[in-house]
């Protein structure tokens, strides 16, 4: 191991080698409440796309499993690194390398932040609309994850901004695939193969980005409903009609109460309403226009009120974006209210209302608190579990993910299978997918070096 550690010390720098009690505990592991952390025999923090194949061709000749890290903003596990193994932290490759305001793309290394590209676009009038709940997410992180936010019901998820990649595979043979187009016809995608694959198949070390215009105007909406129920059957004629919200984002009575009251905010809401909702549906519009904002907002409030919400209030434009940022931060608060963990089950939005029948279920049979609120526009639903029995908050687990399933969904939407999920997804998931992705998975990666424990045992 000494060897290994000269080696990486010749492809790095000696100072961007850290090895045993020299490595911060953070590299130990992501935000998962579930996935055990393990420190790795060495870190390193490579500044250029080759030194990332030198260290993948040292580690492949000593078969070595490496594991790559962004933020460490995760949720399932997926940058925890083998014990015994190498950890690559792309914090030093985190330039923009090119805003092109002509083709509306960004060009930019894995160590990059969703904030910080986004300050960058908009020098440029435009933005980057994948938004999620933690902006200093890294751009590589959330490719690996595929990971997509609560615009994603307008604005889709990673992948649909994903235009090229430049990616190490495990023997350090560098590829590139993609351009700035938004097309092909052209044999595999590979660029696309490697969105969601969380760092199983190749290091991603460049990504081309599709931008869109920046958005000058917009109002957010909060509908109290009398039950959950009614929320999630609202949606379907938000989603799919005229208005294009931004953003569907359902909050149930008690994740609504602890968001509040954690971020002090005052939402106007007459207690008399908030005795009478268990649910809540936020919705954010947008439009390059005041005047057809304007519009949309009463047309969007006269239908919320007959799909059967109980009131309709127009936020003000700091509360609007103090209740946006909360929400976005709920897991900080549900993390602090103690929960035992946190799922991101997603099914066709038409599915909800079904799928919470399920949850309730689960969560009686096992004596279990699950509370939460999601992305009802893509049918994205954020659970928080309180269960701190392991063999009832397992049983619980495995009924949400199966309920989920069996309704056309899949167990994760945006967070990844990384290691805390990975026995559900084994179980639960089609054999025959499960055998071609590890196929896949053989053809990148032939020794089983990348990130070992993720997705597959």
């Amino acid at each position: 191991m000494a060897d290994t550690e000269v080696l990486l010390a010749d492809a790095v720098g000696a100072r961007h080698v850290l090895a045993g009690a020299e490595i911060p505990p953070e590299y130990a592991g992501d935000e998962s409440l579930a996935a055990v952390r393990q420190t790795p025999a060495y870190l390193v923090r490579p500044a250029t796309s080759a030194e990332v194949a030198d260290v993948l061709r040292i580690a492949g000749e000593a078969g070595i499993p490496v594991t790559a890290r962004g933020s460490g903003t995760g949720m399932s596990g997926g940058c925890v690194p083998r014990q015994g193994g190498i950890a690559v932290s792309f914090e030093r490759m985190n330039q923009i390398l090119e805003v092109d305001a002509v083709n509306h793309v960004a060009v930019v290394q894995p160590g990059v932040t969703l904030e910080q590209l986004d300050r960058a676009a908009a020098e440029s009038g435009l933005r980057y609309p994948v938004r999620l709940g933690e902006p200093t997410a890294s751009i590589g992180g959330t490719i690996a994850t595929n990971a997509g936010g609560m615009h994603a019901v307008r604005h889709g998820v990673t992948r649909h901004h994903v235009l090229a990649v430049e990616a190490v595979l495990a023997s350090g043979e560098i590829v590139r695939s993609g351009g700035k187009y938004v097309k092909t016809s052209t044999g595999y995608d590979l660029a696309q193969l490697l969105v969601g694959s969380e760092g199983t198949l190749a290091l991603v070390t460049e990504a081309t980005l599709r931008l869109r215009p920046r958005v000058r105007h917009s109002t957010t909406l909060l509908a109290p409903f009398a039950s959950a129920e009614d929320v999630f059957r609202a949606v379907p004629s938000l989603a799919a009609g005229d208005l294009e919200p931004a953003a569907l984002e359902y909050v149930d009575l008690l994740a609504m109460a602890a968001i509040a009251d954690d971020h002090e905010i005052g939402l106007g809401v007459p207690a008399s309403v908030r005795l009478t909702a268990l649910g809540y549906l936020l919705v954010v519009l947008e439009s390059r226009s005041a005047a057809r904002l304007q519009e949309d907002v009463e047309v969007a409030g006269e239908r919320l009120l007959g799909l059967g919400a109980v009131d309709v209030f127009v936020l003000s434009a700091a509360t609007a974006r103090r209740l946006v940022d909360a929400r976005e931060r709920a897991f900080w608060t549900a993390k602090a209210a103690g929960a035992d963990d946190v799922v991101d089950v997603v099914v066709p939005r038409g599915e909800l209302c079904g799928l919470l029948v399920a949850v309730q279920a689960a969560a009686e049979d096992t004596g279990s608190l699950v509370t939460g609120c999601g992305h009802a526009g893509d049918g994205n639903v954020h659970l928080s579990v309180f269960q701190p029995d392991p063999v009832r908050r397992d049983e619980v687990l495995r009924r949400l993910f199966r309920a989920g399933l069996e309704r056309g969904g899949a167990v994760s939407g945006e967070h990844g299978i990384g290691r805390a999920k990975k026995a559900y997804f084994l179980e639960l998931e089609n054999p025959v997918r499960v055998e071609l992705m590890r196929r896949i998975k053989h053809a990148f990666d032939p020794d089983g070096i990348l990130n070992p424990g993720v997705l597959f045992d």
